[in-house]
């Protein structure tokens, strides 16, 4: 060994040899969160190549409900000699990049925090970085693991004070002046932000040197067609020698910190992380990046990072998963607690107060009566005390057609209007106004299904409360719906429309009739779902997940390519979502039982392989729907996250009967 430091087995390490090509870090991105919104993003050799990448990423609540960047980023430089070694890099126009200071890392791993080791000549220096669960704090150690003459440490804060959606350029408003705190300084630029201090854990000299760095550029925003330049303010530097064996603490946070307990919260923040040392704690760790906590009292689920907001009908699909499946049913409890006001302001006519506005879109409380069949068949006794009425009352506000975004029709389906909001989770549109990239209107097959399922959950909960004559009311309605459903749906090819509207069906074959076997009251005979499943595991099923549309289907696109409106084209007409592979898994073993275990054991596998690419130790927003099956869009995607944990307790389950 030539340095002196422990090498890691890590099962997330990247060596010397991928690091420094550009080609293969810059397209692989970290992220680290806490429970109110706030995040740190970048790539693995923190070059940002989006505008939503930052070192430190918050809400702010009066300036809106998106999340802002204040520090971008802070490049380090050793000093030995009088001789300046930079560690930063940044992208400027014409794919020049400089300082260029990834030549100088050796080593990256994230088990339990984010850590490079950079070598310099004689000097060996260790970083690791860590987000306060509690608080819009990052926290940076730098220890010196090894160095052959006296060392000094030079670094220079890159301030930003905008929206993650805007850039910024140099202006006459912004507030350059500093104010001097304890071991740093705190800044503010602008009229609305919090202030940003920026504190060591031992005396630091700042030298004052305001400039703005200009023309900065975002590679994937620029390859996505997007705005992508921007300028950058740096106040000046800070410098302090440090020596062999030492560490020094770096905060940036949006309140002052007693300097003194730096060392002490860095090493009791270490012990609270779950080390991303497998495929299941990879996502255990990212489904809890999702958990949004506004307020002590309020509990909701992030769709996805960068991006970071919530949406009703994301929730609820990943609701299970990303609670339950992770142990934590109490979490679950909150969340759906939180969602209870909206719902029944909703279910009353009333402004919807809270982060729920959608949950009004046709198919999103039916999602949620999904998740709460799952919360039942495990805590039945819970369910039955605090929600089992929610479910009548949800199911009852439907049967009375009440519900603006669903139409009760007389053979007992559901029926949506495509014009209306997004009625299903395959429908996007850029904006009103605008087209809808894929128009499934009418009777959709999985809303059906799903409000097979509701009617039977009902019927269910009245026969454990003992209602006999509701009861035998659902049973009936259940009875009606399920044989309208098989005459409308189920065509002549032996598979399932995936919608109908009028005298016109649609013959696509999509993944919604998936959802429609997989679900806990059997609307179809097995020798029916077997035909089915066979269909989906020849034309769509992938090493990433199940494509959105067959290649045999007209429209089918598997390249998440182009301009925005291209990629969700793409996205819903063939690309592969990995979060039905766990509705795959459980439609599998209701046809197959134990037999399908060896399949399945080998299912997931390309998705695991997903843990070292994009969004590290997570999963992206969608795949390509054929090779080389690259990941596009958010690079942390909570249904994608949720439905993989899932298919993980599934097998996990499967083990453990043999």
């Amino acid at each position: 060994m030539d340095y002196n430091y422990k090498k890691t087995n890590a099962y997330l390490k990247f060596d010397r040899s991928r690091m420094v090509n550009l080609e293969y870090s810059l397209n692989r991105e970290i992220l680290r969160t806490n429970r109110r919104g706030a995040y740190h993003c970048t790539t693995l050799v923190e070059c940002n190549t989006r505008k939503q990448h930052g070192l430190l990423v918050m809400p702010i609540p009066k300036l809106g409900n998106s999340n802002h960047v204040l520090l971008s980023s802070f490049d380090e430089t050793v000093i030995q000699h009088g001789a300046d070694f930079n560690l930063g890099i940044h992208k400027y126009d014409g794919n020049n990049y400089s300082p260029m200071g990834h030549k100088y890392i050796r080593e990256f791993d994230c088990d339990s925090l984010p850590r490079t080791i950079y070598r310099v000549g004689g000097v060996i220096l260790s970083k690791e970085k860590m987000f306060s669960l509690k608080t819009n704090t990052i926290y940076i150690r730098y220890t010196l693991l090894d160095a052959h003459s006296p060392t000094t440490m030079r670094f220079k804060p890159f301030l930003a004070f905008r929206n993650i959606n805007e850039l910024t350029e140099e202006n006459t408003i912004a507030e350059c002046g500093y104010k001097k705190v304890e071991n740093g300084i705190s800044m503010c630029m602008y009229s609305g932000y919090p202030e940003l201090f920026m504190q060591f854990s031992k005396p630091v000299d700042f030298v004052s040197n305001p400039n703005w760095y200009k023309g900065i550029e975002y590679q994937r925003d620029m390859e996505q067609g997007l705005p992508y330049k921007e300028d950058l303010f740096v106040p000046g530097y800070f410098e302090l020698p440090i020596k062999k064996g030492e560490s020094v603490i770096f905060s940036a946070s949006d309140v002052s910190k007693n300097t003194s307990d730096l060392l002490t919260l860095f090493e009791e923040g270490i012990k609270k992380r779950t080390p991303r040392s497998s495929f299941y704690n990879c996502l255990k760790n990212s489904a809890h990046q999702f958990y949004f906590r506004p307020s002590k009292d309020e509990l909701y689920l992030l769709y996805s990072y960068p991006w970071g907001e919530v949406r009703a009908r994301d929730q609820f699909i990943a609701l299970d998963g990303a609670t339950l499946g992770i142990g934590r049913t109490e979490a679950f409890e909150e969340i759906v607690d939180t969602a209870i006001p909206a719902i029944e302001q909703f279910m009353q006519g009333k402004p919807i107060t809270g982060f729920l506005k959608d949950i009004g879109d046709g198919d999103v409380l039916l999602w949620l009566i999904r998740a709460l069949k799952k919360f039942a068949n495990q805590y039945s006794e819970r369910f039955y005390l605090k929600y089992a009425e929610l479910v009548n009352r949800i199911v009852t506000f439907i049967q009375e057609d009440k519900h603006p975004g669903l139409k009760l029709l007389p053979n007992g389906l559901l029926s949506v209007d495509y014009r209306t909001g997004h009625p299903s989770w395959m429908h996007n549109k850029i904006a009103d106004g605008y087209n809808q990239i894929i128009a499934r209107t009418g009777c959709l097959v999985e809303i059906n299904a799903f409000w097979y399922n509701a009617l039977k959950f009902k019927e269910e909960i009245a026969h454990n409360k003992e209602d006999e004559e509701l009861e035998e009311e659902m049973g009936l309605l259940a009875e009606i719906t399920k044989n309208s459903f098989l005459n409308v749906f189920l065509n002549d090819s032996g598979y399932l429309y995936d919608y109908v509207v009028g005298n016109y069906v649609d013959w696509s074959v999509r993944p919604n009739m998936l959802l429609a076997i997989a679900l806990d009251y059997p609307i179809l005979d097995k020798r029916q779902s077997k035909f089915i499943l066979d269909i989906i595991t020849k034309e769509l099923l992938t090493p990433k997940g199940i494509r959105s549309l067959s290649p045999k289907s007209i429209g089918f696109r598997p390249r998440c390519e182009d301009a925005l409106v291209g990629r969700l084209y793409s996205a819903y007409n063939g690309s592969a979502w990995p979060w039905l592979l766990g509705s795959y898994q459980e439609a599998y073993l209701k046809i197959f039982q134990r037999s399908g275990y060896s399949f399945l054991s080998r299912l997931l596998i390309g998705v695991e392989e997903e843990m070292s690419n994009d969004g590290v130790g997570s999963l992206s927003g969608v795949y390509d729907g054929s090779i080389p099956y690259f990941g596009h869009g958010p690079i942390s995607y909570a249904i994608n996250v949720a439905g993989m944990i899932n298919a993980l307790n599934t097998q996990k389950s499967i083990e453990n009967e043999y």
